[in-house]
């Protein structure tokens, strides 16, 4: 079967039929609708090979991220997929587990296989790789975590902003030991979420307790050993400030472990909002990033740059989303 066939059982041109059936939203839902059914009747499949030699476009993009344990990042994998495949691109989704040999080797392929734009949410430690993508003609949006020299745009969320409320909000509460779990520095997130917390900490007169600041690598089991590190101190945090995400879901098994109360023994919020969090005992506070709101600038964001085509990078350009404060049960004023 041929397109012509298709065209020619829906009643228009061989034109609409193309348009409707390599994504093209300009098209009247009836005619679209008739293309769709009698491609189906037909048995047409597109040739997409053909078509991306003939368009220069494959209608492919890559998501490369570290893990689906990260709750904003499962949240963005499913926007992300469907905001573009109503613009009629596909996802080839890439997990690296934040391996920066694992992720080369995935924006690697992506480039071979000439996709029209990358969307990475990365360690970072790839640009000279990322750079080179651009130079061949592929936008690359850096999304949440972004090296300061990485091309691209980038689409991130107000990390400073939102640690900065999370402090400020357990200094209300009375607290003025306040323990930090973090991601690396290396990390955009993490350099400017410690960044949020010490300043909130300078705002009160306070200054950074270093014993009190523990960072580590963007993992469950480095949770439990950094809750370890703070609660085992004679002079243990009243307060948690659970800054590194992925760290959380290692942090609140290891206190219920412990049989450490909260808020009773110990407040704490968490950056980066989940759906079980609010079912937690007690439910948790968390820093809420816009994980949805990130998906859909990043999703108008890399469309636009495929639109624009090559030569058009735009890099060092930044659009952030806020960040909000969402109280529940798990701080309180500390005991005397």
């Amino acid at each position: 079967m041929t397109l012509l066939d298709v065209a020619q059982e829906a009643g228009v041109s061989r034109s609409t039929a193309s348009r409707v059936l390599s994504g093209a939203t300009s098209i009247s839902a009836d005619a679209r609708d008739r293309v769709e059914a009698a491609a189906a009747k037909l048995g047409y499949r597109p040739n997409r090979a053909a078509q991306s030699l003939r368009t220069r476009r494959t209608r492919l993009v890559g998501l490369v991220l570290n893990n689906l344990v990260n709750a904003s990042f499962h949240a963005i994998a499913e926007v992300l997929q469907q905001r573009l495949d109503d613009r009629g691109y596909q996802v080839i989704l890439c997990v690296t587990g934040a391996d920066e040999d694992r992720e080369a080797r995935y924006l690697e392929m992506l480039a071979e296989h000439q996709v029209d734009g990358v969307v990475v949410i990365g360690t970072g430690r790839n640009v000279a790789l990322l750079e080179r993508i651009v130079a061949e003609g592929i936008p690359v949006l850096s999304l949440i975590r972004c090296a300061p020299e990485a091309p691209g745009e980038a689409v991130l969320a107000d990390d400073s902003d939102g640690a900065y409320l999370a402090t400020e909000h357990l200094l209300d509460a009375g607290h003025r030991r306040i323990g930090y779990i973090g991601g690396p520095l290396e990390a955009n997130s993490g350099r400017e979420r410690f960044h949020g917390y010490a300043a909130a900490l300078t705002s009160a007169g306070l200054q950074v307790v270093d014993d009190l600041v523990v960072r580590g690598p963007f993992l469950e089991s480095f949770g439990e050993k950094a809750l370890a590190a703070l609660l085992d101190r004679d002079d243990a945090p009243t307060a948690l400030y659970v800054a590194n995400h992925e760290a959380a879901f290692g942090v609140l098994p290891e206190l219920r472990e412990r049989g450490v109360s909260v808020p009773d023994d110990v407040s704490l919020i968490c950056h980066e909002d989940v759906s079980w969090f609010r079912y937690w005992q007690p439910a948790i506070t968390v820093i809420d990033n816009g994980a949805a709101e990130l998906a859909e600038l990043a999703a108008n964001r890399v469309l636009a740059a495929i639109e624009r085509g090559p030569g058009d990078a735009r890099s060092g350009r930044a659009m952030r989303v806020g960040a909000r404060l969402v109280q529940r049960a798990s701080v309180t004023n500390p005991r005397t």
